[in-house]
């Protein structure tokens, strides 16, 4: 229930995020849309797009029976519930999950600042967002491309 709890970030101006879950995924994914534009061999594609994917892996989050049918609970296993589908009877483990307004369930706030160990979500959507920014001022100024003339020969030697 971390993520129903919590009332503040505890940082200036950083609102908390009802739903980080969604907001990092549909950003993530808008960053590889962007990446794609950009050409394969280029450096800042290949690592931007590996490190995205592995967030964006860790952000989606696979989908129980048991979210929007009635379940009972049937037993506990380290601190976690488990449910059983009072229509199929398939157990299954509901540790990982918070349950929201609407009937929809949000994964744990807390794991995923874990795994990502990029502070708290906010902050961590605040760098997706910046990075999503970068990306489409890369594909403006591509880097890629040779440069328009050479610089001059001494240009890299210090002191001159």
């Amino acid at each position: 229930m971390a993520g129903l709890l919590k009332k503040t970030t505890g940082l200036v101006g950083l609102a908390v995020c009802e739903s980080p879950h969604e907001r990092l995924r549909i950003l993530y994914t808008k960053i590889l849309d962007v990446l794609e534009q950009i050409p394969k061999n280029a450096g800042y594609r290949k690592y931007t797009e590996q490190i995205t994917n592995e967030k964006l892996s860790m952000v989606k989050v696979k989908q129980l029976n048991a979210c929007y049918m009635p379940c009972m609970v049937v037993g506990m296993e380290a601190s976690a519930y488990i449910v059983m589908n009072k229509t199929d009877k398939n157990p299954c483990l509901l540790g990982d999950y918070t349950l929201m307004v609407g009937g929809k369930e949000e994964p744990d706030v807390k794991k995923l600042e874990d795994q990502l160990q990029g502070g708290q979500l906010e902050e961590v959507i605040l760098q997706a967002e910046n990075e999503l920014s970068l990306a489409r001022k890369m594909l403006q100024w591509k880097p890629w491309e040779a440069l328009v003339k050479e610089p001059p020969a001494n240009q890299w030697k210090w002191p001159i």
